[in-house]
């Protein structure tokens, strides 16, 4: 009886994190909008650099410097095939 108690609890607890960790208020809303529209930025701005010419090396330091601070990891939270 114990153990099917613990899981149950368990169980519980999980699901109340897991909606807790969902809801985001207004504010975090709008920093998160804020967020992508500056990864989308510089992403357009990535692109823009690899039209002009630019070595792709160069493009990729840009782009990283631009997203610094924005997303997890070196891609700005984009990754694609190369």
């Amino acid at each position: 009886m114990k153990k099917i108690a613990t899981v149950l609890l368990s169980i519980a607890l999980t699901a109340t994190v897991c909606v807790a960790a969902e809801k985001h208020g207004d504010a975090e809303k709008k920093q998160d909008i804020a967020r992508h529209r500056a990864m989308a930025a510089a992403h357009e701005a990535a692109a823009k650099c690899l039209e002009a010419g630019k070595p792709e090396e160069t493009c990729q330091k840009e782009l990283q410097a631009a997203c610094k601070g924005l997303a997890i990891g070196k891609s700005c939270g984009m990754k694609h095939e190369h």
